[in-house]
Order: C-alpha cells, then structure tokens, then sequence
C-alpha cells in the first residue's frame, strides 16, 4: 500500500473511532467538510500544517498516522521501534524501565 493511501485511510479510521462526523473533524482541524473528505478518499494530500493539527486532535505523532495495523509480532515491534523513534531519551528510559519490568515479570 503506497503511503499516501496509508495516511487516508489511517485519517479517516481515527476520525470514525473517536466517533466524528466529517463537519466536526474539518471544524476541528480547520478545514472544509469537502476537504476533510477528499484527504480520506486520497484525492487531496494533506499539507505538513494540516497533518499537524490531525496529530494535535488526536494526540498522535505523524510516525503514528503511517502505521499498518497488523497482529503479527514483527510488525508490531516495527511499529513500536518507528514510534520509539521520535522519543527524547528521558522518556525512552522509562518506556524501557516499564517494558523491561513487564517483560521480567
């Protein structure tokens, strides 16, 4: 799947999960409706400050909006080691105390 069609879809799947209409996401982020629906149907790609602001309502990073949901355990250390990626390291060393702590446990 080329990114492009990634980041659509992954849009459109946290706007439907965090139960948005597309008038209250576009409002939200400060696009139109029309906008908000030719990103989701990969029509329009988002610009940098656009992809921000998805991120900032959603709380997620850009990293976070490329992932592939998967259930296989390669794809999902890829998935945290790319999310991991973008940490400061003080935070890392707690994520790597917690993992280490449930891990042992």
């Amino acid at each position: 799947m080329k990114y492009q069609e990634l980041l659509a879809k992954n849009i459109k799947e946290l706007r439907l999960k965090h139960n948005l209409t597309q008038e209250v996401f576009a409002e939200k982020i400060g696009l139109t409706t029309n906008g908000v629906s030719n990103i989701e149907r990969n029509r329009y790609q988002p610009t940098a400050e656009t992809i921000d602001r998805i991120c900032k309502a959603f709380k997620i990073t850009p990293a976070e909006l490329l992932l592939v949901p998967t259930d296989s355990n390669k794809e999902i250390i890829e998935n945290i080691v790319t999310l991991l990626s973008v940490c400061p390291v003080k935070k890392l060393k707690k994520i790597y105390e917690m993992v280490h702590l449930m891990v042992k446990g």
